[in-house]
């Protein structure tokens, strides 16, 4: 009987801890080695409104602007 309630209790528990958890925010995708890489965000699947830009030249550096969301495109360029 203990174990069926310790179990039930488990179970529940692990439930609400995975619906309580917040998603990880949208990540860019990793640049190739001697590439330059654009990635830019939008504000819908549309991708009518651009709402952020991850630029990473071929030295490796990196400049951002704006925000991430969840609607992305990537493009990457040989040096």
């Amino acid at each position: 009987m203990l174990r069926r309630l310790g179990l039930a209790a488990a179970l529940v528990t692990i439930g609400s801890v995975a619906v309580v958890l917040p998603g990880a925010p949208a990540q860019a995708r990793a640049c190739t080695i001697d590439h330059y890489c654009y990635t830019t965000w939008y504000a819908d699947a549309a991708h009518t409104s651009v709402v952020g830009q991850l630029y990473e030249d071929c030295g490796g550096s990196r400049s951002t602007w704006g925000t991430r969301s969840g609607y992305a495109t990537f493009a990457e360029t040989p040096c």
